[in-house]
């Protein structure tokens, strides 16, 4: 996926909601993500108000984002 298309996936982020993201065989969960608007260095970036992540979006493999808040494991 190209960074474009997870920055578009990634738009439902809003600060209520948990992401977790399926990098290399690791899961990387952000409780209340919220996108971070596009910069010039047009990196994704995701923050849930106390560190920023930065993803690359060759290496995501897929994203849930959970609907009602957390994210619950399957």
């Amino acid at each position: 996926m190209t960074s474009d298309q997870l920055r578009q996936a990634l738009t439902e982020l809003n600060g209520e909601r948990d992401a977790t993201f399926a990098i290399d065989a690791r899961e990387l969960t952000v409780h209340n993500a919220m996108l971070v608007p596009d910069e010039p260095d047009h990196l994704v970036k995701v923050t849930d108000g106390q560190s920023i992540y930065i993803i690359e979006s060759e290496r995501v493999a897929w994203v849930r984002i959970g609907l009602n808040g957390r994210v619950s494991k399957p």
